[in-house]
């Protein structure tokens, strides 16, 4: 399920950007605009499932909203089942065959064989 919600983008003087989203009342911030988007993406994405796991529905956004002196206006978008995804903290049991001398010379080094692999699993897969 993608959100799209608009967000009203302000620069603040000392610098950096706060970012608030009217239709769900929250705020953010961010060092430059880009920063200000993600995290404005961010917090969509957790709010987004906080309401989803609690059963409630979305409220409905805003089509138009006009800026203020100062103010930038953008609509930021989350897809919430990958957001979810990436998000995700549980784990899974996952078995995986070895050679015996590999997993002897792992033990000794003291390798966590469970690290190593989902990194070279990110690696391959070019995710974060």
């Amino acid at each position: 399920m993608k959100l799209v919600y608009p967000v009203i983008f302000t620069r603040e003087p000392e610098g950096g950007y706060t970012a608030y989203v009217p239709d769900l009342e929250i705020n953010t911030q961010g060092e430059d605009l880009a920063e200000a988007i993600a995290m404005s993406r961010d917090a969509i994405g957790i709010v987004g499932i906080d309401m989803e796991d609690d059963g409630k529905s979305f409220p409905k956004p805003s089509e138009h909203i006009t800026a203020k002196d100062g103010e930038t206006v953008s609509f930021v978008d989350v897809d919430l089942v990958a957001y979810r995804r990436m998000n995700e903290k549980k784990t899974v049991r996952r078995n995986v065959t070895l050679p015996s001398w590999l997993n002897v010379a792992a033990n000794e080094a003291g390798l966590n064989v469970s690290a190593i692999l989902q990194a070279a699993l990110k690696q391959q897969l070019n995710v974060m």
